[in-house]
C-alpha cells in the first residue's frame, strides 16, 4: 500500500502532530514500508489458529464472590480527618 503525501498529512493533523513537507516525504516511505510489511501478515494462513489471548494456556484463579465489609471499619477510617459511626464526613458540594 502506497502512502502519498496527503494521508501522512492527515494521520499527522489526527495524531496532533507537527509535520514539515520535509518530513512528510521522509514518512511517505517509511508508512508505507510499514504497511507493506503489514500487508505480508495477511499471507499467513490463520483458519486453524484458535483466538487466545497469551502464548501459554492458563487458568486463572478464580474466588467466591462474596460480600463482605472487610470486618475492619476502624482501621479504614483511622487516618481521616473527621469520622461518623466509621464512615468519612466531607463537607456538602450539592446545594
Amino acid at each position: 500500500m502506497q502512502v502519498d503525501e496527503a494521508t501522512v498529512q492527515r494521520i499527522a493533523r489526527l495524531a496532533r502532530i507537527k509535520v514539515t513537507a520535509e518530513e512528510a516525504k521522509a514518512l511517505e516511505k517509511e508508512l508505507s514500508g510499514i504497511l507493506n510489511w503489514v500487508e505480508q501478515l495477511d499471507e499467513v494462513d490463520t483458519s486453524a489458529v484458535e483466538p487466545m489471548t497469551r502464548v501459554v494456556p492458563v487458568a486463572l484463579p478464580k474466588r467466591t464472590d462474596e460480600v463482605t465489609d472487610g470486618d475492619i471499619p476502624d482501621q479504614v477510617t483511622k487516618n481521616a480527618p473527621q469520622t461518623e459511626d466509621h464512615f468519612f464526613v466531607v463537607p456538602k458540594v450539592v446545594e
